[in-house]
């Protein structure tokens, strides 16, 4: 057997580059069969080479897209970032105990470039615009506080609650409807909009912890809007909901909630009245709505409950402490949709029909605010109008004090009271009565 293979191994040597030579022919002639049949000889054999290409990018739009005829679109701002409450000091700028030096706060705080040209440009646009408020600050209504200018009663007795508000020369026989927007100024684009496209009688209201506050507050009022701050109150899930470092606590020490509320009232200037921030356990609590309600009325700031939670406890605090209140008949958008949110909004217009006027409150979500502004465009047509929710507050204010004269009235229906009610020189009594008229007002 080995002496056949020696004498096969010549042979070997010489076929084998024959073969090799025949199939290098052959795979020649398949790639050009290749070309022939598909045009081109740019290909590669299958490999085991992956490639992971970019994520494409997530549109901006946020909430329902109305399509081209809608006049907003809530995108998420492209510059900056959106106002967080992780990382509000605890305390005033200047107190040692805040946590974090001046400067970093006077850093966190100061308006950037676009901001500042914004102010501007909503102070030239206040001149030209007829629904503008006037220009803030007024003189005699404001007093050094810890993060800003507190208000404060003027001395010829004017209030904020007054002069800050929108004026209202509507017909007193057409039934009212006031709404108010809450939760500006922690995301701009849907402040923005909501300021350029609300009807100028919506009222807005203002996070306390926003990033430049007495801007956006500046714009609103350019625009017409009045505009109220919120107080973040204390829910009954605190703290695992937690409103911030500033909310106010139902036995929270008084004095540290008036600490609090005065970092709240000095975060800027130009609103007429305090909303809540949740607080449906601080609602519930009497000594401290009594507490707040005082304070707001030496102050001489109203107050707007959005409506949410029970209704007894402000009621009754608020007519103890003749404080300028009211709580708001509806809450438009509990449920985040256009159906639901026409459908509250049609019952505030029931509501404006049975009782001459109604409130309603809502959020700055961006299908509230278009429903808003699809509801109002007709409403003048359906026998309503739209007013400022201070202005319905002091009709039920006026209203309050007129039934409660008309009771008094009532009480004394004998002639010897009737008699001596002019028995004196009325002079004598004006202080007396000055006092029984404020403290019959109420709500």
């Amino acid at each position: 057997m080995s002496t056949a293979l020696r004498h096969a191994a010549p042979l070997l040597s010489v076929r084998a580059p024959i073969y090799a030579g025949l199939g290098t022919a052959g795979l020649f002639l398949i790639m050009a069969a290749a070309i022939a049949i598909f045009g081109s000889g740019d290909f590669e054999m299958p490999s085991a080479r992956g490639h992971v290409g970019p994520i494409p990018a997530p549109s901006a739009s946020h909430g329902d897209d109305h399509g081209a005829a809608n006049p907003i679109r809530f995108q998420t701002p492209e510059h900056g970032e959106e106002a967080s409450l992780q990382g509000v000091p605890e305390g005033f700028r200047g107190d040692e105990h805040a946590g974090g030096s001046n400067a970093e706060q006077a850093h966190a705080s100061a308006p950037n470039a676009a901001d500042t040209h914004s102010a501007a440009s909503a102070t030239a646009h206040a001149a030209a615009n007829p629904n503008a408020l006037p220009v803030i600050p007024l003189a005699g209504l404001t007093e050094p506080g810890p993060g800003g200018p507190l208000p404060v009663i003027g001395p010829n007795g004017e209030r904020v609650s007054r002069a800050f508000a929108r004026p209202f020369h509507g017909d007193p026989n057409t039934p009212m409807i006031g709404l108010v927007v809450g939760g500006m100024g922690m995301n701009p684009d849907v402040t923005q909009a909501a300021i350029d496209n609300l009807p100028p009688e919506v009222a807005l209201s203002f996070a306390a912890y926003a990033n430049n506050l007495q801007d956006w507050v500046d714009r609103a009022r350019a625009a017409g809007h009045e505009v109220l701050i919120e107080a973040p109150m204390e829910p009954f899930d605190y703290p695992n909901q937690d409103p911030g470092p500033h909310t106010l606590l139902a036995d929270g020490p008084s004095a540290e909630n008036q600490r609090r509320l005065a970092w709240i009232l000095s975060r800027t200037s130009g609103y007429y009245g305090v909303t809540n921030y949740l607080g449906a356990r601080f609602s519930t609590s009497s000594p401290a709505m009594t507490q707040l309600f005082e304070s707001l009325e030496r102050r001489g700031v109203a107050f707007l409950h959005d409506g949410a939670g029970r209704r007894s406890m402000i009621e009754n605090v608020g007519a103890a402490t003749n404080v300028e209140f009211a709580i708001a008949d509806r809450i438009v958008d509990e449920h985040q949709s256009p159906a639901s949110i026409d459908e509250r909004l049609f019952a505030l217009e029931a509501l404006a029909i049975q009782n001459g006027a109604a409130i309603g409150s809502g959020f700055a979500y961006p299908v509230t605010v278009q429903q808003i502004i699809d509801w109002s465009e007709g409403l003048e047509l359906r026998g309503y109008q739209l007013a400022p929710p201070s202005a319905i507050m002091a009709r039920r204010r006026l209203e309050a004090r007129l039934a409660s004269e008309a009771a008094a009235a009532e009480n004394h229906d004998t002639p010897a009271s009737t008699d001596h009610r002019w028995a004196s020189n009325p002079n004598d009594h004006g202080e007396a009565a000055d006092h029984g008229e404020a403290a019959s007002s109420g709500h």
